[in-house]
């Protein structure tokens, strides 16, 4: 805890003059309220700036009340959203409808485009230089959205732009420590490609644990569709929140490290990549060194088993689709 209070104390004076602020963009929702709680409780953060469409004023004044040396302040509705990105190096972006049993995150496009579009476009004016981290599905799609929104403003640097795929390799874990009776938090899995359905490829032949084919077939589908079981199991009634929430939290307090300095911090992450770029793909999923810069090294994907080259045939053109209409999305219009 001393140590933490120290670090924290630290990185308010050199790393930002004014300490660290983090805006989170849809702080309402189903993922915002509990991302919005877990940011609270990082040390790392001086000012948690809230917004969104409605009830932002009243989850501001009861996540204040928690005994963290933080503000809080909430920002409601259009006319309110610059000043809660005014200063923040991080816009975290949960805003968006959630899934319903049925649907695909394809299927939520044509609603959470244009709410991630606006955010985008209200960034790139009120934050030009802030780490962009997008949770609004389709990511796929709408990590290009953003690019795309901030590219035509003039603004657009690949290193502060991330799609948060980390639920995909918490959720990984999770399911081969209950295959394998071990420890999910000993278990690391390199999760490449997208952040839905075959575009998301674990790669199990590099965690050095051994598993049947059958084994290996059943937890790559259930890492593939793993937010299938909450909406299933939630019956309409919302998707995957408290765990996205907290794979949120996790990448965010990761990218507050790594921007006050900190070494050798990787997390899974959608950015503009060089990894599939001779398919013809431009956002890509892979381990990601993080730095003062945001983006520092975008690591290799390394060896992958013939199961695994199989199913990467499938990710190419999936991604391409995905990404051509988050492209097609903001040069429409």
């Amino acid at each position: 805890m001393i140590a933490t209070r120290i670090f924290a104390r630290g990185f308010a004076s050199s790393a930002y003059q004014n300490g660290a602020k983090v805006a989170v963009l849809g702080a309402a929702g189903g993922i915002g309220q509990p991302l919005s709680l877990l940011l609270k409780l990082n040390k790392n953060i001086d000012r948690l700036a809230l917004y969104d469409i409605v009830n932002t004023p009243g989850v501001a004044a009861d996540i204040s009340h928690i005994n963290t040396n933080s503000v809080v302040t909430g920002h409601k509705g259009p006319e309110q959203l610059g000043d809660a990105l005014k200063d923040a190096q991080i816009i975290v972006i949960p805003a968006g409808v959630p899934r319903k049993p049925g649907m695909t995150r394809d299927d939520l496009f044509n609603t959470n485009a244009g709410i991630v579009k606006n955010l985008a476009e209200a960034a790139a004016k009120h934050a030009p230089k802030a780490h962009i981290l997008v949770i609004a599905n389709p990511v796929n799609s709408t990590v290009p959205i953003v690019a795309e929104v901030f590219k035509k403003a003039g603004v657009f640097d690949p290193k502060r732009l991330f799609g948060v795929t980390t639920l995909d390799v918490v959720r990984a874990s999770t399911f081969i420590g209950q295959t394998k009776s071990s420890n999910p938090e000993k278990i690391a899995v390199h999760v490449i490609g997208g952040h839905s359905g075959v575009t998301i490829l674990p790669l199990l032949s590099q965690t050095g644990i051994k598993f049947s084919q059958e084994e290996t077939e059943k937890l790559t589908n259930r890492i593939q569709f793993g937010g299938d079981e909450v909406v299933k199991a939630k019956d309409g009634t919302g998707s995957a929140t408290l765990s996205m929430a907290q794979a949120g939290a996790r990448f965010t307090d990761s990218l507050l490290r790594a921007l006050s300095g900190e070494k050798g911090i990787v997390e899974p992450t959608y950015v503009k990549s060089h990894i599939a770029a001779k398919e013809g793909v431009e956002y890509f999923s892979t381990n990601v060194e993080l730095g003062t810069e945001g983006v520092a090294k975008i690591q290799e994907i390394g060896p992958l088993s013939d199961y695994e080259k199989e199913l990467f045939k499938a990710v190419v053109p999936e991604l391409k689709k995905n990404i051509a209409k988050g492209v097609e999305f903001v040069n429409k219009a």
